[in-house]
């Protein structure tokens, strides 16, 4: 036991260190990774906030749009009159662009524009006509505007585009702490005419794009020749509060993601902009706090602006993002929440998460606390080796509740991202590893016994040896209190006489099978059959505290059984079958013997040598079963008929033995019984008249019974030939 406890030890660090590998980010296993990402999705949908956040509404450029207005890209004075329709005519308080205009609107008009002179009050209108770049800039200049722009995470070929918003960037190169943080190999910007006129600016794209393609995370910080630039979200949140700057809230220790790679102990927790904390992992990215399935937002089509069809209470006061949900614009992200998510309503959904502080986090030190519950489940899964099959399930389940509600606990009130795959996984791991390696040890264990036993043990008992793990049914020889059984057919040997060898086959098979069902059902162990006779035993190899009820009861059911197949043998034209059974309970020797040439589990002793006897001696007292004192001591409840007190060759001291005649009360009987036994007094003392008389009213009264007129011959022969010293004791002269 002790050396299987220890292979199972053995085996469980092998989950342990696997997922303590991963947890660790020792190495990256995907498919964890894939089971987090399902896992996170599906408590994210299960606590949405719902319902629609007019905030923030987007101005689509959608096909009704670019059916009303032309195909896009839109001219610019155009987007110049959209612009001064939502802010003159339906006072948004903030615009944001989720795309960048990298390329002049018309390359000749620019070029004549920049070769007439701008007076110091402005361009005059028929100067914008020739220019509408300008004209653009100029609905832009003065005016509440974050444009957009992109970043690369390769170098292009091409180079970089446009400029980069001014001032540029939100933190210059020295006031950079020593962070590991996201960088960016190129841009894709706007012109420098709409950025000088708009310096407020943030990139819209995510370079954090999981491994699944699903937009989870989004970058608030990017690091690009060494300026630090915001996201779009967080651009139009500072210039919302008219923060000039952000402030970075960074921890020591707990270093995460790359942080330990680039030898820096500092990482990046939150960052602080117009009173908001907004958490952020180490690498400065952002949860998305989606707020529900496309249309979480109010969304008015941007030709309807235009057209000047809106109501006006949808957009006063609002936050704006002008973006598009037309397939063809290729702006439709696959996100959590559907597979085609218009990317502005990401930007959308981080810009009320951001005003509520609701950004789900990852706080840096979650990575030791992972190690620290991997450990914790690693040590609980040691303990398992040590249960029963069914508590260690029962403990399994607890424990997989236990993470799971306490991992929705974090996320549903803290907002905490915790991972919980590699610790439900870990759990489960351990629990099939041990249970299958039990399995596979119970089931060599079962074949091992049914192997060793199922010759002589009934199946239910096999069953139940090997249900007990801690259970020792070695072969070696044992002592131990049993009952032994003995059975014959009366006068067989002048019945197999009258039989060919076939039919003698057949009815040997016919009786044995019976006999031997009721054994076993019984709980009864088959020793061997010795032609037509059958040996058993209960009390071995399991344990049976009730080995001589049971040995009783099996005795009765073979009578009755025997009697039971009367009609279908009288039917084959064979005689009526009789059967002695001899019963004794003791202690006995049990386990395999024999020799190096053949070997048996079997049970020796005095004790079996007098159940042999009994089942001789139950032909003189005409008893179907005969059984000793120390079996009928055990079943008080069974109604015995006293018969005598027997001398058998070879044992010096007599035995009393009884007649069994069942469990079922019946008072006649007893008072029956009763009278028999007062009979055995005189016999007993040698009072022959007394016991003359006691015995002939007995047997005037029960005529049927044989055993009454069995005593009256022996007392009128102990009357003829007096013994020399009576001891009440009848001695068989042979075996």
């Amino acid at each position: 036991m002790r050396r299987h406890t220890l292979f199972k030890i053995l085996l469980s660090l092998i989950p342990m260190v696997f997922f303590l590998g991963q947890g660790r980010g020792l190495w990256t296993l995907p498919w964890v990774e894939r089971l987090e990402h399902l896992v996170y999705d599906l408590r994210l949908q299960l606590t949405l906030p719902g319902g629609r956040d007019p905030r923030v509404v987007i101005i689509d450029v959608d096909e009704a749009s670019l059916r009303a207005e032309g195909q896009w890209p839109w001219p610019r004075e155009r987007l110049a009159r959209l612009v001064e329709r939502l802010f003159d005519d339906y006072h948004l308080t903030l615009l944001g662009f989720d795309m960048v205009f990298a390329e002049p609107d018309s390359a000749q008009g620019s070029r004549l524009a920049q070769r007439l002179p701008v007076p110091a009050g402005g361009a005059p209108d028929w100067l914008l006509t020739f220019d509408p770049d300008r004209r653009f800039a100029e609905a832009l200049r003065n005016r509440p505007v974050v444009l957009g722009y992109y970043f690369n995470s390769v170098a292009s070929p091409a180079g970089s585009t446009g400029v980069l918003p001014l001032p540029a960037p939100v933190l210059p190169a020295p006031e950079i702490p020593e962070i590991p943080l996201i960088t960016a190999q190129g841009f894709g910007a706007n012109l420098a005419l709409l950025a000088e006129a708009a310096p407020s600016a943030g990139f819209f794209n995510s370079q954090t794009l999981d491994r699944d393609g699903v937009f989870r995370r989004v970058p608030l910080l990017t690091q690009y020749h060494g300026g630090l630039y915001e996201q779009l979200a967080l651009a139009m949140v500072r210039r919302l509060f008219g923060e000039d700057h952000l402030d970075l809230v960074i921890g020591a220790g707990y270093p995460g993601g790359v942080g330990h790679e680039s030898g820096s102990n500092q990482h990046l927790e939150a960052i602080r902009v117009g009173g908001l904390t907004l958490p952020v992992d180490d690498l400065g990215v952002a949860w998305v706090p989606y707020r529900g399935p496309q249309g979480s937002f109010p969304y008015v089509p941007a030709a309807a602006v235009l057209a000047g069809q809106v109501d006006p209470a949808v957009l006063d006061g609002a936050i704006g993002l002008i973006g598009s949900t037309a397939p063809g614009l290729l702006d439709l992200r696959t996100t959590p929440m559907q597979a085609s998510y218009p990317g502005v309503e990401v930007h959308a959904n981080l810009i009320a998460g951001m005003l509520d502080q609701r950004l789900p986090y990852r706080p840096a030190y979650f990575e030791g606390i992972e190690g620290v519950q991997l450990v914790l489940l690693s040590a609980v899964g040691l303990w398992l080796v040590r249960l029963s099959p069914g508590a260690a399930l029962l403990v399994t389940l607890a424990i997989l509740l236990f993470w799971v509600a306490g991992n929705f606990w974090l996320w549903h009130s803290h907002g905490l991202v915790v991972p919980v795959v590699s610790a439900l996984l870990l759990t489960l791991s351990l629990y099939l590893l041990q249970t299958s390696y039990s399995l596979l040890i119970q089931d060599r264990r079962e074949r091992q016994i049914t192997r060793l036993f199922g010759q002589y043990v009934p199946p239910t008992l096999v069953t139940e040896m090997s249900e007990r793990p801690g259970g020792s049914f070695a072969l070696e020889g044992e002592s131990r209190e049993m009952t032994v059984l003995f059975a014959d057919l009366q006068d067989f040997t002048t019945l197999s006489e009258g039989l060919s060898p076939r039919q003698l086959s057949r009815l040997m098979h016919d009786f044995l099978n019976p006999m031997t069902a009721v054994i076993q059902t019984h709980r009864g162990t088959i020793d061997k059959y010795i032609g037509d006779a059958i040996m058993a035993f209960w009390g071995a190899p399991l344990a049976d505290p009730e080995h001589p009820r049971h040995a009783l009861q099996a005795a009765l059911g073979m009578v009755a059984q025997l009697q039971a197949l009367a009609p279908e043998f009288a039917a084959r034209g064979l005689p009526v079958l009789k059967m002695r059974i001899g019963i004794n309970t003791g202690l006995v020797r049990v386990g395999n013997m024999g020799s190096d040439f053949r070997m048996s589990y079997t049970v020796l002793g005095d004790v079996v040598n007098l159940a042999s006897r009994l089942e001789s001696a139950a032909k003189i007292y005409g008893a179907p079963i005969l059984i000793g004192r120390a079996t009928r001591d055990q079943v008080p409840d069974c109604l015995c008929r006293e018969l005598d007190d027997l001398g058998v060759k070879g044992r010096a001291e007599p035995v009393r033995v009884f007649e069994p005649l069942g469990f079922e009360q019946n008072l006649a009987l007893s008072e029956e019984l009763e009278q028999h036994r007062q009979a055995l007094v005189p016999y007993r003392q040698g009072d022959w008249v007394a016991a003359l008389a006691a015995f002939s009213a007995l047997a005037t009264r029960y005529p049927q019974q044989s055993v009454y007129t069995l005593f009256l011959n022996r007392i009128s022969s102990l009357q003829t030939l007096p013994p020399g010293h009576w001891d009440g004791v009848f001695r068989l002269d042979a075996k």
